[in-house]
């Protein structure tokens, strides 16, 4: 086997066994009892991944454009391309439903493996080297502290740790004037990938290849036009997929905006280290092994001097960078995140790879240039040139007190840990002790076995305390189980779409119940939450989390009548009602609701009758449900023996409407933990407002993959889609007129069928886009093509014997 496949086969099967290890020594899912069902994974990543399931097997409501599960009906491109266009994501269908939570793990140490793999092939093609010891630095890499404390549970930003290597490896083909078709193409599946970690993973591949022209004496203005084509061609590729990202998430409800505040000095060392964790600081360790071969480069004299300093001097600029407010914001596509502010930080930790390997492979004479020679002569291949010497015992000295010295000043940080010392101690005498070691026959064995066994047993530690820190710090969910399956084929076996919506329920499991559970409900988290979805669900009384976000569904007749759900699941059943409505309905002609700030009003405009009794003296009247809004109440309201637990506080979250049930005594007043307004709903009033609208309904209904379709009765007014109007919607003979915050068709007095279709905003453009880009890289190949053709020594040859021959 070729020695870089052989580097690459362990690289990834050390990250399998690191990760693996780390979570069975945590009892973590799947290898124990304590779930992974935390934050973003469980509210978006697992149910995002079962809908794509359902998506792949034809079982979902909607298609790759529009999705009618979640949020009464939303946008799927722009989810599509920020949770789900990595190209190991359809691998989840190869598992049954029931088992998403495997297959998003198995994706997960996958993706691992594959950076691992990556990252080692890199290093070979960068300098020569012993091809074990680019395995266990391309692991390094891939088992890095920002992969196993944050990537764990956003495996979307594993793309990018996959990305970052690839795009360095381009950076090689732009400087030596090779790969032009090849180079954009990987670029272009980098960033439709996960476009946010590419944007990242791009810029520290720009500073990489900056660093490499300078050492190879080969910087050239071409060579940087080179490189900012081959960028713009593959990013250009990747626009019809990046502009609808872009302007869904323009059009999103705005989150939390925070000033961005660097942590201590003190914090950031000591996350260099192993088996520390921390939400807001970078998880920049990697294995002791890369600090200490990184620091070594300093105090190698037979490295030529250029060499020797920008390689650390690049590492220190990165970890500046992360901690200044102009170059942060750069880092993140300027814009503070919501959430833990050093996702960048994956690109300090490959550039400290790359560090170290240069450390390893440079020594004993000047380095390899690949450029391509002018004349058409095969380049030098890196791992064909003779191995360079490793560092002696004056720059092993001097890489381990560089170790020692950041580890010393990382000591006041209340981040570090006992076994952080005992780990990066234990791993820094081992790898100083392989580096000093004889390099032949069974010293050599052993010297790979200490620096493996660094490697292994520091990442398995580094895996198993993030395990464990994640389920106290973060917020956590139930995980699937018998009774979610239990629950999902119950709403399965009562869906009736699209003659009614099927509402997942209460209690919630995920921030995205309808795609993890099915029905079509309100429920919807994401990163393109619609502002206006927010807005209408926020004035019908509905509650949410992640400032807005996070929307929560919505138990209430009146909604599930406007929005047309006849069964919901509650009280561990499925419900039915014969309050629904179609989703398209004709409303008077008439200006449109003007929602105020009371939410039982609102949903009487909407629906177009009065339909709430205000309580008299505290009390509802007998036989009417009592609803409660009370949107920044924390704890239990009660009416009689029923018990209701809000969770709210604006701005952070919501409490939603809730029911506190039927006033079955005169003169009850409701306990409540707060401030809150009353409704009494007169459920008679709601049947006759409901039969007076299905008399103006349409009387058929065909929902496609990204539209709908009515016959309505003549008469004119206006149509109402039970759906947000979202930008992105068209209709036929008509433009679409928002009904308070729903989808709506003013209709002529002989107009009889509506016909809307939804394309994503930014999609028509990123196509042209796309083919723009396809053609210059097409026209860029062939000029290339016929250009080396042209000075080909056969095709000059031919010419000199043409005219000879003439001659």
């Amino acid at each position: 086997m070729p020695k870089n496949s052989r580097a690459c086969l362990l690289a990834a099967l050390l990250s399998v066994v690191a990760v693996c290890g780390g979570d069975a020594v945590a009892r973590v899912f799947p290898f124990g009892p304590r779930h992974r069902a935390v934050n973003d994974l469980a509210n978006q990543f697992v149910p995002f991944h079962a809908h794509l399931w359902d998506l792949l097997r034809g079982r979902a409501d909607g298609g790759l454009l529009f999705d009618w599960r979640a949020g009464w009906g939303t946008s799927f491109l722009p989810d599509y391309g920020t949770y789900l266009s990595s190209p190991f994501a359809p691998l989840v269908a190869l598992l049954p439903r029931g088992d998403v939570e495997y297959a998003v793990y198995a994706i997960t140490v996958l993706k691992t493996a594959v950076a691992a793999a990556a990252m080692a092939f890199l290093l070979r093609r960068l300098g020569p080297g012993a091809w074990w010891w680019a395995a266990v630095l391309g692991a390094s890499y891939a088992l890095c502290g920002w992969s196993l404390a944050e990537g764990t549970y956003n495996p979307m930003w594993l793309d990018g740790l996959i990305a970052f290597p690839l795009l360095c490896l381009v950076g090689e083909w732009v400087r030596e004037g090779r790969r032009p078709l090849l180079g954009p193409l990987v670029m272009a599946v980098c960033w439709c990938a996960n476009f946010y970690t590419a944007y990242m993973a791009t810029l520290g591949a720009a500073l990489v290849l900056l660093v490499r022209l300078a050492v190879t004496d080969s910087f050239r203005v071409r060579t940087l036009g080179r490189a900012a084509v081959t960028t713009g061609i593959g990013v250009g590729l990747a626009a019809p997929l990046l502009l609808p990202v872009l302007l869904g998430s323009r059009q999103a409800h705005p989150g939390l905006v925070r000033e961005f505040a660097p942590v201590a000095g003190t914090d950031f060392l000591a996350r260099l280290l192993p088996v520390t964790y921390g939400f807001a600081t970078p998880a920049v360790f990697v294995c002791t092994a890369v600090p200490l071969l990184a620091g070594t480069l300093l105090f190698r004299r037979d490295v030529p001097g250029r060499e020797r300093w920008l390689w650390p001097g690049l590492c220190a600029a990165v970890a500046a960078s992360m901690q200044w407010g102009p170059t942060h914001l750069l880092w993140h596509a300027f814009a503070t995140p919501n959430g833990s502010p050093y996702r960048q930080t994956f690109v300090l930790s490959g550039v400290l790879v790359l560090t170290a390997w240069t450390a390893l492979t440079r020594g004993g004479g000047p380095s390899v240039d690949r450029r391509a020679v002018a004349d058409g002569t095969k380049s030098v291949a890196a791992h064909d040139a003779p191995a360079g010497v490793l560092p002696g015992r004056r720059a092993v000295a001097g890489g381990s007190a560089v170790v020692l010295v950041l580890t010393l000043a990382a000591l006041p940080s209340p981040v570090l840990t006992p076994w952080a010392l005992v780990l990066a101690g234990a791993g820094l005498a081992a790898v100083a002790g392989a580096l000093l070691l004889p390099r032949r026959g069974r010293y050599g064995v052993l010297a790979a076995l200490l620096v493996t066994g660094t490697l292994l047993g520091q990442a398995a530690a580094t895996t198993a305390y993030a395990d464990r820190e994640r389920l106290v710090r973060l917020d956590d969910y139930p995980p699937l189980g018998p009774e979610q399956v239990r629950r999902a084929a119950a709403l399965a076996a009562a869906d009736g779409w699209p003659a009614y919506r099927t509402d997942p329920g209460l209690p919630r499991i995920a921030g995205n119940d309808p795609l993890l559970l099915g029905g079509q409900g309100a429920a919807y988290y994401s990163s393109h939450t619609p502002a206006v979805l927010t807005a209408t669900l926020d004035a019908l009384g509905g509650g949410w989390t992640s400032r807005g976000r996070n929307l929560q569904g919505l138990d209430n007749p009146v909604t599930d009548a406007l929005f047309g759900v006849g069964a919901r699941w509650r009280d561990g059943a499925v419900v039915r009602t014969d309050t629904r409505l179609p989703l398209v309905t004709v409303r008077p002609p008439g200006p449109p609701p003007v929602y105020g700030r009371s939410p039982f009003r609102n949903q009487e405009l909407l629906l177009g009758s009065r339909v709430y009794e205000a309580p008299h003296a505290g009390a509802c009247r007998v036989g009417t449900e009592v609803f409660l809004w009370a949107p920044d109440a924390t704890g239990p309201a009660r009416l009689g023996e029923r018990e209701v637990r809000l969770l709210g506080g604006r701005p952070k979250r919501q409490a939603a409407m809730v029911s506190l049930g039927l006033q079955r005594t005169p003169g009850l007043r409701p306990s409540l933990p707060g401030p809150g307004e009353l409704g009494c709903l007169d459920h008679e009033r709601l049947r006759a407002a409901v039969a007076a609208l299905r008399a103006r309904a349409a009387t058929s209904v065909e929902v496609t993959p990204s539209g709908i379709r009515a016959v309505l009765p003549p008469g004119g007014g206006t149509a109402v889609v039970a759906a947000p109007q979202t930008a992105g919607w068209r209709c036929e003979d008509a433009e679409p007129a928002p009904y308070g915050g729903l989808l709506a068709v003013p209709l002529g007095s002989g107009r009889t069928e509506l016909a809307c279709s939804f394309r994503p905003p930014g999609l028509r453009a990123g196509l042209a886009a796309g083919a723009a880009a396809g053609l210059v890289l097409l026209f860029r190949v062939g000029l290339r093509s016929s250009a080396g053709l042209g000075s080909s020594p056969g095709l000059r040859s031919l010419r000199r014997r043409g005219r000879a021959s003439a001659g």
